[in-house]
């Protein structure tokens, strides 16, 4: 039976490149995916490409191709990622600039977007915001991008056309998986419980190394050998919607039924109702089960018929975020950081600092559980404590004002303070809607090297 391989060579955008080459020259892959987008990425991105049109693609996407692009001449495995983010069709031209600077030939570059709803986005005043509940018109903010998670569609159309490379803007993780599952199978778009066992590929690939014992280990508890050698995962997927996820050999990390489940519930709401583009995937009734060391078989996962919307995410200018840190150490650490606290307090309302909301951390103490929960985690008295002191303002000016009181601590507060820093960030926030399927419009564009 026919069972194709596929390696995840990234699971976010700032991901290591190691495991990846590694996969790509041990792993006997026919297709390695890099999925480089959270949901404010593409907003950033757009910010990017506002300053240079040529711009908005992922950071490390040259780094990357760098490293990629020589063993492409060597090993017949093909790339999709959708680390073209604001900008697939500029990626695409750098990556032939790319290869033909490091004299790699022969290869099909595709380019797919289709995502970028933008220029729509006046049309959709009346539909609802996810996260508010309010119509998108009543939306504050700077609007700086909008695009709609695609399915697989244009991934199997750049397969068919013979495309070695294909980059990708917003598309929903698991279709980089099921694009080249249902190409290499012929599953059609109709076939919606095929496409749900393609799905869970892609859904326990889409991070990378946290199938792998990434973001797992509690030592002691849940121990992961050599992490710092941590080997990305490889799906092996047949014909019949069979399914084992594994690692190489000689890699750090585990593949078990533990870390499977955890990906698996990763960033799942109703484990019945997964919804993609491409289906309804039902996770319900999943069996995981170990049949070797670092491999283990997923079975159980249906599908049905996609809800026929494209879940859209629009990135705007929101606030700003005016931070200050400072630490304390000794035996009255916690007390002197306690006063610092309420003397900041006091210089906010000096100071007139208008702010939407206000936090303070002591950090290693309650910063995580506040106290409630804390105390009946430990009652030990802290050795050192670091201040965190952040708000939220509708303008720089503000912002500026609570690291600048921070920083004053220095000689203005209670003995000891030390390693003051401050920062001012604009925060690019994300609204969520959903639009129709039919106002999406695919696009493959091609290069050839």
């Amino acid at each position: 039976m026919k069972t194709i391989r596929i390696g995840s060579g990234a699971g976010y955008g700032g991901d290591r490149i190691e495991p990846a080459i590694d996969l790509m020259e041990r792993g006997n892959l026919d297709y390695i995916i890099f999925e480089c987008l959270a949901e404010r990425t593409i907003a950033l991105a757009q910010l990017r490409k506002l300053k240079d049109p040529e711009k908005g693609y992922n950071d490390l996407f040259e780094y990357r191709m760098k490293r990629i692009l020589p063993v492409l001449s060597r090993k017949k495995v093909k790339v999709i990622t959708n680390m073209g983010a604001a900008n697939p069709l500029s990626a695409m031209k750098k990556a032939v600039e790319m290869a033909k600077a490091l004299g790699v030939s022969n290869l099909k570059i595709a380019a797919v977007t289709g995502d970028d709803v933008f220029d729509k986005l006046d049309q959709y005043g009346d539909y609802t915001v996810i996260e508010t509940g309010k119509p998108l018109k009543e939306l504050q903010g700077t609007k700086l991008s909008a695009n709609a998670y695609i399915g697989a569609a244009g991934i199997v159309e750049a397969l068919k056309n013979g495309a070695d490379i294909i980059i990708t803007g917003r598309v929903a993780d698991p279709a980089l998986v099921v694009g080249p599952l249902a190409y290499e199978f012929g599953y059609s778009f109709e076939d919606y419980d095929m496409l749900g066992k393609c799905t869970i590929a892609g859904h326990l690939l889409e991070c990378a190394g946290q199938v792998t014992g990434g973001y797992f280990c509690d030592p002691g508890k849940k121990d992961v050998p050599d992490l710092w050698n941590l080997g990305f995962p490889i799906a092996e997927f047949s014909q019949d919607g069979s399914l084992v996820i594994t690692k190489l050999e000689n890699t750090g990390g585990v593949v078990n039924e533990m870390t499977c489940k955890e990906q698996i519930i990763y960033e799942l709401q109703d484990p019945s109702k997964y919804f993609t583009p491409d289906c309804t995937a039902d996770f319900s009734q999943v069996s995981v089960h170990q049949e070797g060391k670092d491999r283990v078989r997923i079975s159980g996962v249906t599908g049905n018929k996609h809800n026929g919307m494209y879940k859209t995410s629009i990135g705007y200018k929101d606030c700003y975020i005016g931070e200050g840190q400072i630490s304390y150490g000794g035996t009255t650490a916690l007390e002197r950081a306690r006063l610092a606290a309420a003397i900041i307090k006091k210089r906010l309302e000096i100071a007139g600092c208008e702010y939407e909301e206000l936090r303070i951390d002591e950090m290693g103490v309650n910063s995580l559980y506040h106290d409630a929960v804390s105390s009946h985690i430990t009652d030990a008295r802290p050795a050192e404590v670091r201040l965190r002191v952040a708000a939220r303002t509708k303008d720089r000016e503000n912002a500026e004002i609570i690291g600048n009181e921070v920083e004053a601590l220095y000689t203005n507060g209670p003995a000891g303070g030390g390693g003051a820093v401050k920062s001012v960030r604009e925060i690019i926030s994300i609204a969520s809607i959903l639009i129709p399927r039919e106002d999406i419009q695919i696009h493959v564009d091609y290069m050839e090297v």
